[in-house]
């Protein structure tokens, strides 16, 4: 067996400067590496949650990660404790609201953005069975 300390996605993107500061600001993410032309990575202080997002066609890469994630049929979900609160503040940012809040009958309420480079962020709240 294969033992895991961390698992986080890596996305190519073409502007890392910017997701950086997206992710940043509306987040609180901490650029625990960044080099522009190249690569970030994300780590929130709080819970420790990683993101990566590589430059497109980076020579130090293998050539499938030389084009940009497709973003369609990609989400990157981050639980919270109040959806509705988050969706709140998300229009108070001016976030690119793909999907309002919406209450699921299998007990979430969640919301998705959109992120500089198009990738999709499902802000998710699980509801426990007594609150339904």
């Amino acid at each position: 067996m294969i033992e895991i300390q961390a698992m986080f996605p890596v996305m190519v993107t073409a502007d890392l400067d910017q997701q950086r500061s997206f992710y940043t600001s509306v987040f609180g993410f901490d650029a625990a590496f960044f080099e522009p032309d190249f690569y970030v990575h994300l780590v929130s202080p709080s819970t420790g949650v990683q993101l990566g997002f590589l430059a497109p066609g980076h020579a130090s890469q293998p050539k499938f990660l030389h084009a940009l994630t497709n973003t369609d049929g990609h989400v990157i979900t981050f639980e919270v404790v109040n959806a509705a609160a988050a969706y709140d503040k998300a229009q108070q940012q001016d976030l690119m609201v793909e999907m309002p809040l919406k209450h699921e009958t299998w007990g979430q309420i969640h919301f998705i953005v959109k992120d500089p480079a198009g990738i999709k962020i499902d802000i998710v709240e699980h509801l426990d069975s007594a609150s339904q």
